[in-house]
């Protein structure tokens, strides 16, 4: 029997990363894996996707080259050659991977890990044999997918998830899009780009309902002013398959209407990994689906801990790394800071793009703050003007009373990049008066978020 200080069962955004800073850390590490390296993130997420995002934007520019001074004939979206692109990536970006469990000495042992008793993993390959190993600790990283409801069962060709939409071979005519998160409104804006009649259909009141409400009426605006009808506050209650193409059942607030797309995308969001882990069989709690763990990802039995979809949190690929991090060097006696799960940023890679962090406004005000908010369009931006991005804004929520930086929100082009700088400044308990006299370069987006500051200050200049 092989035996290990660490083994990681999973090798997504948390799994590989734990695994590397196991072995950087001294320890012998080896990682368990059924299906790709790098996890659903790299190989089915994350990655692929943003690269059918980057084709969708650059046929976007191409549509509007005269506002630029350029001529452009004609131009087709190439849905074959889009969809090759995205997996090339995605398979280099694997490779990467590869790469680094090599170049950091982990095993990688390909199968099904199972928790045993004992500090020990059953791992069973494709061909059905099992194999065990020990280790002192043991990494739970098995993440996420698709999530189900009960009147959208997935059967990969009319109803899919987020894995069949980034492969489809032809361009649907008309799609229906269930949820409306970050996979949703992705997917809307790449298959309305491209030429998609897409539809909507959001359970709650309004569309990324977990951002600020200025920001989901922003994208909102935005979305409908490009041809994507939105269904909010609505639900599927059926789609009928059995004809060529689908009918969906609609249930909104004035009564049930059917629409007829060629396809259904469910992305109201994941479910966990956690079948046949051996959970039960070595004793693991479980709270409505998710692992239970301590601040460091301990779970209540020794030498196992659990890190990244599987646990509370926020189910992101950086929340994750982060995770895996934190839990490895306390495993290896160093005194690491538990995660602040609200100053985590949150990116949503559509056009507009989406970024924000800590509190909305909302929240700040039901969690007892007396505020401060500051807004900047980026009409008024040179840069984003020069760019032909004027679309937008920053707003910013600063407490009142000590000039803390409770929140920042954005909606606009590359904001996605701008967002650490309001993650690094809140780390660093920056007050709303230092971003101000913080000088930022002209022209730049970035300029917005000073700009904004001022604006909460009443100092603003450019208003």
């Amino acid at each position: 029997m092989s035996k290990f200080d660490v083994i990681v069962i999973g090798s997504g955004p948390g799994g590989y990363v734990a695994a590397i800073r196991a072995s950087q850390l001294g320890m012998k590490v080896a990682v368990v894996e059924k299906a790709e390296l790098g996890g659903v993130c790299l190989n089915w997420g994350c990655i692929p996707t943003k690269a059918l995002l980057k084709s969708a934007s650059v046929f976007e520019y191409i549509q509007h080259a005269q506002e630029y001074g350029i001529q452009v004939k004609e131009a087709s979206p190439d849905m074959g050659a889009m969809v090759k692109r995205s997996r090339d990536v995605a398979g280099a970006m694997s490779k990467g991977v590869q790469f680094l469990i090599k170049k950091n000495k982990i095993e990688h042992i390909q199968g099904h890990g199972k928790l045993k008793k004992g500090g020990k993993v059953e791992v069973t390959d494709g061909a059905g044999k099992k194999t065990e190993y020990e280790a002192k600790h043991i990494i739970l990283a098995t993440g996420g997918r698709s999530r189900e409801l009960p009147a959208l069962k997935l059967d990969g060709k009319k109803i899919i998830g987020y894995r069949e939409a980034m492969v489809m071979p032809e361009r649907p005519r008309k799609m229906v899009i269930v949820g409306s998160g970050a996979i949703g409104v992705e997917f809307a804006y790449f298959f309305s780009t491209v030429g998609t009649e897409v539809t909507i259909v959001e359970f709650m009141p309004r569309i990324v309902p977990v951002e600020d409400e200025e920001i989901s009426k922003a994208l909102e605006k935005s979305f409908k002013k490009n041809g994507v009808s939105i269904l909010t506050g609505s639900e599927v209650t059926k789609v009928d398959t059995s004809g060529a193409g689908c009918k969906v059942t609609v249930k909104g607030q004035t009564g049930a209407s059917v629409i007829e797309c060629d396809v259904v995308l469910s992305a109201v969001g994941i479910s966990t990994n956690l079948e046949n882990l051996g959970l039960e069989e070595v004793g693991v709690k479980t709270d409505k689906g998710k692992v239970t763990v301590d601040e460091f990802y301990k779970t209540n039995v020794p030498g196992v801990y659990a890190i990244g979809d599987i646990v509370k949190g926020q189910a992101l690929a950086h929340v994750a790394s982060a995770e895996g991090i934190i839990c490895v060097e306390k495993i290896a006696g160093q005194h690491p800071h538990p995660l602040d799960y609200n100053n985590i940023p949150g990116c949503t890679y559509c056009h507009p793009e989406i970024a924000s962090v800590g509190f909305t406004e909302e929240g700040a005000k039901k969690a007892g703050y007396e505020i401060k908010v500051g807004k900047f369009p980026f009409t008024a931006s040179g840069k984003a003007k020069a760019a032909g991005a004027p679309d937008g804004f920053v707003k910013v929520i600063f407490d009142a009373k000590y000039g803390e930086w409770l929140g920042a929100h954005m909606i606009g082009a590359n904001v996605t990049e701008m967002i650490a700088e309001v993650v690094a400044a809140r780390k660093l308990e920056t007050t709303g008066h230092e971003i101000i006299k913080t000088v930022h370069p002209h022209p730049t987006m970035s300029e917005a978020i000073m700009e904004a500051a001022a604006a909460a200050y009443g100092e603003v200049i450019h208003l």
